[in-house]
């Protein structure tokens, strides 16, 4: 795969970021999955129940080439708000929370130093508590969460909440989506 990244980030439910980095220029995959739990093989319904451990993420792989680990990381921190302590909108539990799962030192450092700069410019107007964290192991979710809001678009929650996380990724990040048909 030559010179490829990954990264794994946790900001609420995986369906959300994984539509969005699907779209974006230079990320080869996204794949909801969880980690940061303490049990082997966790299923859906395990994590939802916020007694695994784990975190909804998306493991992004992408080509640093075509798209800089600073400008994923920006991505992420304008379609989740990294201000809710495990939680995003109605999602609730510690399996929703925001984090960067690091997968090298200059990630980690890349990661604070974003942090750094949102805390200092107050872009939030509260405190950011994104927690950065080394990876763990990754276990892909289930093969009906896969590409979920491509597939269900007219699912309430895709269509109330997955929809506009998207639209504002299209929006504010139009130079960085793929080409229609990519």
């Amino acid at each position: 795969m030559g010179d490829r990244e990954v990264i794994t980030l946790g900001g609420g439910c995986f369906w959300c970021l994984e539509a969005v980095y699907r779209e974006t220029e230079g990320a080869e995959s996204a794949v909801s999955g969880y980690m940061g739990g303490v049990s082997a093989n966790p299923t859906y319904k395990q994590v939802c129940s916020g007694t695994s451990g784990h975190v909804e993420v998306v493991q992004i792989t992408f080509d640093p080439a075509a798209i800089s680990c600073r400008d994923v990381l920006e991505i992420f921190f304008v379609i989740h708000d990294p201000t809710t302590l495990n939680s995003q909108g109605n999602d609730h539990g510690t399996q929703y929370r925001s984090v960067i799962f690091y997968h090298s030192p200059e990630q980690k450092a890349l990661a604070e130093a974003v942090i750094g700069e949102l805390v200092a410019a107050n872009a939030y107007g509260r405190p950011v508590v994104t927690a950065v964290e080394p990876a763990t192991v990754f276990y892909s979710a289930e093969d009906y969460h896969q590409d979920y809001f491509a597939n269900n678009p007219y699912q309430p929650y895709c269509a109330y909440v997955v929809a506009p996380k998207v639209q504002k990724f299209r929006a504010k990040f139009a130079a960085r989506r793929k080409s229609a048909g990519a």
